[in-house]
């Protein structure tokens, strides 16, 4: 399942990711790239959970591919024009590519989540976006947080997030209306809990080294609940914890990334 979160705060937004990552054969290893600058020079980043893949090809080989046509150094139409372009229009061709282009024509079932995080040219402010295959369908891309929006957000591996965060696990209907509680009353009450037992961790003004912090400590946090988790949890959150940082004059930059090779020989 895996893990991705994000913060999002005045200064830009963090990206944070385990390293978990299972393909479609059922096989779960701990060493993949799950966070890819998309376009190098640009203020574009992407992180995903789900399928590590699609048919042969990883999912950080994939976006790769897909750099090569917005950077321009594949000879494509898709090159991006650098001070016009919009993240819902990178959104768009994430999804043309990954959908219409990979997964349609092999006829692959494929369970994928992505978020594409950053600025538009020209703007004051980031985006996040997503898309979402689910088996053979995907629809347009959706707009998670616009650029007034702020916080955190995470998705993949929920359950230690959202007992934190919203006070609330997966179970709590389930376990409410065991004990009494009207089925019709269950989504109500849930809500209404989750509304008193939410915690805010973040506020727009947070630095970014805070952000980074945090960020951190709930990939790792979610870590560390799948790990010793006895009954429930399946084992499919671990590995290295990646850090990226997208900032509105630094771009996307790397905090904490896991390396195989030198890095001197790992720019990509």
């Amino acid at each position: 399942m895996t893990v991705i979160v994000s913060v999002k705060i005045n200064d830009g937004i963090v990206m944070a990711s385990d390293s978990a990552s299972t393909f479609q054969s059922g096989q779960t290893y701990l060493h993949a790239d799950k966070i890819v600058n998309l376009v190098k020079g640009l203020p574009i980043g992407v992180m995903v959970t789900g399928n590590g893949g699609i048919g042969a090809e990883s999912i950080a080989t994939l976006l790769k591919d897909l750099r090569a046509r917005l950077d321009g150094s594949d000879p494509h139409p898709w090159k991006l024009d650098r001070p016009n372009y919009t993240m819902q229009h990178v959104a768009e061709r994430v999804r043309e590519f990954l959908f219409e282009e990979k997964t349609v024509p092999a006829d692959l079932e494929t369970w994928m989540r992505l978020r594409i995080c950053g600025y538009s040219a020209g703007r004051p402010l980031p985006e996040i976006w997503e898309v979402l295959i689910r088996g053979k369908e995907c629809d347009s891309p959706k707009l998670v947080q616009a650029e007034q929006g702020f916080g955190v957000n995470w998705d993949g591996e929920y359950e230690a997030l959202d007992r934190l965060i919203l006070g609330v696990g997966s179970g709590f209907q389930d376990a409410a209306v065991s004990l009494g509680l009207p089925q019709e009353q269950a989504p109500e009450i849930t809500a209404k809990v989750m509304r008193q037992l939410y915690e805010d961790l973040a506020v727009p003004a947070m630095p970014i080294q805070d952000a980074i912090d945090l960020a951190r400590f709930l990939v790792e946090t979610t870590a560390g609940f799948v790990r010793f988790s006895i009954r429930k949890q399946p084992k499919t959150v671990g590995g290295p914890v990646e850090i990226a940082a997208i900032t509105k004059h630094e771009g996307f930059r790397w905090v904490q990334r896991r390396h195989f090779y030198s890095a001197t020989l790992n720019p990509a």
